[in-house]
């Protein structure tokens, strides 16, 4: 046979060896997806999950299912998204709480850096410092000022022991020297239904969930716990304006079972950059008082890093403990 022909033949038999091979990494994926959220329905985070999987079944091509797995905190969605394959069909939709968990919590049934790889970080979330409209405080430094000089100390309310409204509002009293009176509740609804009501002074509340009371003027909004200002509540200021190094930033972020190739990883991704660029999905997590995210695998996984020894420090600072 002619050199030249045999080359050919050569390189003809190679393609159809590799052919399959990259046919099946094209294909990924070729069925649902499942996006794992480790709370129940209805609230922010289910919310987020849901616009976010709805773009992304566009993406991908595939439906992207929620599936609430909620208790524990998170702990149970969390674990049982860990213990699936690891084959880039189940990811989660892990919140920023699961991080405290880690120090809360005496032992995990997973390991949160361990056992998922990062795919992307999807939204940032302030906590408000809300107060009822009959408050005396109209401004942060006016409620500054009270908590200071209260006696017996002003309360505030949570979703319950080491949620994220538990923490802001200990770091809050911790920065400013003085004591408040914690009250957990089982949800942030209740909380907040009782602090319309009189029955509490105070909740550092997602601003996903009271934004729509304080637009009604069923809440006035004094600050925000991001290290910034709030697009939704411009003139309210951060906290950490008048208490510095104060910040307390909530958040959602993919992450998927440790072990998932990392072509489909990056494929995941990609898909979830395009899907937070669009216009409709920014609006609609701005409707929640919520921003886009735009963390890649690696600057998700330092940020996790980060934040595993930031919250430790917090829920230490609180006193909070869980069994």
């Amino acid at each position: 046979m002619h050199p030249g022909k045999t080359l050919i033949c050569s390189l003809l038999a190679a393609l159809a060896l590799s052919g399959p091979g990259i046919a099946a990494a094209e294909a990924y994926p070729d069925r649902p997806l499942t996006m794992v959220v480790p709370y129940t329905p209805g609230g922010s985070t289910d919310a987020t999950g849901r616009l976010v999987a709805q773009y992304l079944s566009e993406e991908l091509g595939q439906q992207v299912v929620v599936e609430n797995r909620a208790g524990a905190a998170g702990n149970i969605g969390a674990a049982y998204a860990a213990r699936a394959q690891a084959d880039g069909y189940t990811m989660l939709l892990a919140p920023s709480g699961l991080v405290a968990n880690v120090s809360l919590y005496k032992s995990l049934p997973y390991d949160l850096v361990k056992d998922f790889d990062p795919v992307a970080r999807v939204a940032l979330i302030p906590n408000a410092l809300v107060v009822r409209p009959g408050s005396k405080a109209d401004t942060l430094a006016q409620f500054m000022e009270q908590v200071r000089k209260a006696n017996p100390p002003m309360t505030y309310g949570s979703a319950g022991n080491g949620t994220g409204q538990h923490l802001a509002g200990a770091l809050f009293a911790n920065r400013l020297g003085a004591e408040m009176t914690h009250i957990p509740y089982k949800g942030g609804a209740p909380a907040v239904t009782d602090l319309m009501g009189g029955r509490l002074d105070a909740v550092f509340a997602p601003l996903s969930e009271v934004i729509s009371f304080i637009q009604a003027g069923k809440l006035k909004a004094l600050a925000v716990t991001t290290r910034e200002r709030s697009f939704a509540l411009p003139d309210a200021p951060a906290v950490g304006e008048m208490l510095p190094g104060f910040e307390i930033t909530l958040w959602n972020g993919i992450l998927v079972p440790h072990g998932t190739p990392p072509d489909r990883i990056a494929r995941l991704s990609q898909a979830m950059q395009k899907v937070l660029a669009r216009p409709e999905v920014r609006r609609g997590m701005q409707q929640q008082g919520a921003n886009p995210a735009t963390d890649n695998p690696e600057q998700l996984r330092q940020l996790l890093a980060d934040e595993v020894k930031k919250w430790a420090e917090i829920v230490k600072i609180s006193g909070a403990e869980q069994q």
